[in-house]
């Protein structure tokens, strides 16, 4: 992956956001990101489609549930940038954080990941 695209992937606020709550939790549904970020599913699927397309994720599916998680390929830099943007700025996803925490009925994982 080269940084003008990954970069490019990261320039939106939607995919920015999904993509720091991903990297926190290790995986979450789509379901999940419409709670945190209070986003409809149309726009949260076509920000993780792209977010895949980009390389950026992999996604696995449990039954009625598709999971998305980090590609365990991404090149170590691009782990490092997503870990220290987390750790530098913990207040811009602190309350979508915190919007997950309170959602009711999360589903169960089982399995393997990507």
């Amino acid at each position: 992956m080269n940084p003008v695209q990954f970069y490019k992937c990261l320039a939106d606020e939607t995919r920015l956001r999904s993509l720091l709550l991903i990297a926190a939790e290790g995986e979450l549904c789509v379901c999940e990101l419409m709670e945190a970020l209070d986003e409809s599913q149309p726009k949260i699927s076509r920000h993780l489609a792209q977010l895949r397309q980009c390389g950026l994720l992999c996604d696995r599916r449990q039954g009625q549930w598709v999971f998305y998680q980090l590609d365990p390929a991404l090149p170590a830099w691009t782990r490092t940038v997503l870990e220290q943007t987390l750790a530098a700025s913990p207040a811009f996803v602190e309350e979508n954080r915190c919007r997950l925490q309170r959602m009711a009925e999360r589903p169960e994982r089982c399995g393997d990941r990507c």
